[in-house]
């Protein structure tokens, strides 16, 4: 009896078994069938499947004529769209456009129409449903120019409020006199890099604080300040055919031994004074006359108040250091180098500069007008600008986007004479206006030069009351007026005769507004 039930028992599970088989074998065919037919279909299907994504754009049932549109728009809008970059008080506007950005579009757009259709059923199957299921995201790669970016990071180690000081020098007549390092914050090279290809890739939350650390000044290294400042005495020339200008070279040498002068930089001090050796060549380039630099290359003025007697002193005694001042052929210009440390000692006064959101009076006020005059000067002259900082506030005496701002030890105003021959700076402070020249030799193709300069936004200032008792009860006084700040953009366009040849963008600038300050009891 038993066996019997055993026997039903094993024949129903064989049954059972049989049809499990034909019904998997019946919906794997169907199942197989569909695939195939979902593969063609799509394979056949000249659009972009569902759910995939470049960067943060949707190509999803897009042609790749319609996607390369929407992504050359989408690159546009995120090109021009600001970030912008804040540490503490400082906030920086940066654009992509100032690294010189490039982004594949076309490979992206070849991979995200690749999606399904690869000739592989399974595969294209899997995609397809992945992408509608989870999207399909593609990178949207945005190459930006390394030096461009360490450019900007070196300007901002100028502007950071703190920044490092490293050791810096500077010639004074028969002196080098080497200012100490201070130790404060630098940027995080990486870390900003990264914070910033993060962030330009989107479309809101355009906003990031500065990566920093804390860093010590470089050692004083005297060999290598020797081996720059070193210089052997050369008389000054023409020769013809071709024309070219030799200016005479100083000869200048330490008149104490390197040993010497490694002994006195052990002692802990600010400032050191090392006695120079100078020789004056016989032929001079003044001797040369005004045929060694006939030719007005670029010159820009601005207006002054004669009656704030301090500012006006400062402006005199920085134009008489850069007045007449030769850059060779490739050589670098330095405004603090050539202009030196702003001292009482040196002869200059306190007046009105900017310093934590306020104005107030420190020694040297005023000379940035002279490096901002010379700032324009040289763009009219076509040379190359190797390092500029905007104020952190507008100025009266230039335009958004035309001042270069200067502080000993941190922000230097630096071009490099990037023309054939020699120039001369000539510069002139008197009766209400600052002018700066630039002579030399033309060249064969000489250019026009145009300075555009738009304000893109107007930031209003606020007003902040102050408690002050010693004024009479229900009066107040405005002790700061305050002023909007801004946001431009600044290019420089080259022309030859009259046909555009370039439209470079010189600098995207952020000006803070200067608060109003009023006192009341």
């Amino acid at each position: 009896m038993s066996s019997r039930i055993r026997t039903r028992k094993q024949t129903k599970r064989k049954s059972n078994i049989k049809v499990i088989i034909v019904t998997s074998t019946i919906l794997l065919s169907f199942l197989l069938f569909f695939s195939f037919i979902f593969s063609l279909l799509n394979m056949g299907n000249n659009k972009i499947v569902r759910g995939v994504k470049i960067g943060t754009v949707d190509v999803s049932n897009l042609t790749q004529e319609e996607a390369t549109q929407k992504m050359q728009n989408w690159y546009k809008e995120v090109a021009l769209k600001n970030i912008t970059a804040v540490y503490e008080e400082l906030e920086e506007t940066i654009t992509i456009e100032q690294f010189s950005a490039s982004m594949d579009i076309d490979k992206a757009i070849k991979e995200a129409c690749s999606v399904g259709k690869s000739g592989n059923i399974v595969k294209d199957n899997y995609d397809i449903l992945f992408s509608l299921l989870f999207s399909k995201k593609i990178k949207a790669n945005i190459e930006l120019e390394q030096e461009e970016i360490d450019k900007k990071i070196e300007e901002l180690n100028a502007k950071l409020p703190n920044a490092i000081k490293q050791s810096n020098y500077y010639i004074e007549e028969n002196q080098l006199i080497i200012i100490k390092g201070q130790r404060g914050i630098e940027v995080k090279e990486k870390e900003f890099q990264k914070q910033l290809e993060k962030v330009m890739l989107q479309e809101e939350n355009r906003e990031f604080v500065i990566p920093v650390k804390e860093v010590s000044p470089e050692e004083i290294n005297i060999e290598k300040i020797h081996e720059e400042i070193y210089k052997e005495a050369q008389n000054a020339s023409i020769t013809q055919e071709p024309l070219e200008v030799h200016p005479h070279v100083n000869g200048i040498d330490f008149s104490i031994s390197i040993e010497e002068a490694k002994e006195q930089l052990k002692e802990e001090k600010e400032e050191y004074i090392i006695p120079l050796s100078i020789t004056i060549p016989e032929i001079t380039t003044e001797k040369l006359g005004e045929e060694a630099f006939p030719h007005l290359l670029g010159t820009f003025s601005t207006t002054y108040s004669i009656s704030n007697e301090n500012r006006v002193t400062n402006l005199e005694l920085a134009s008489e250091k850069i007045n007449g001042t030769v850059i060779l052929p490739g050589e670098i210009f330095s405004y603090n180098k050539i202009v030196g440390e702003r001292t009482i000692a040196k002869g200059y006064k306190e007046a009105a500069v900017y310093s934590g959101g306020k104005v107030v009076d420190g020694i040297g006020g005023g000379i940035c007008q002279l490096s901002s005059t010379l700032y324009n000067a040289v763009i009219y002259a076509n040379l190359e600008i190797t390092q500029r900082s905007n104020h952190r506030f507008l100025t009266s005496y230039v335009t958004a986007g035309r001042d270069a701002t200067v502080s000993w030890g941190t922000i230097d105003f630096c071009f490099k004479n990037t023309r054939k021959y020699p120039i001369k700076i000539v510069s002139s402070v008197k009766n209400g206006v600052v002018t700066t020249e630039i002579y030399g030799i033309k060249e064969e193709k000489e250019y026009e030069v145009v300075i555009e300069s738009t304000v893109t936004e107007v930031i209003p200032y606020t007003t902040n009351y102050i408690k002050d008792r010693s004024l009479p009860k229900g009066t107040e006084q405005i002790t700061q007026y305050g002023s909007n700040g801004a946001k431009s953009v600044t290019y420089k366009v080259v022309k030859y005769n009259g046909a555009l040849v370039s439209r470079t963008l010189l600098s995207s600038d952020t000006y803070s507004p200067l608060e109003r300050v009023i006192s009341k009891n």
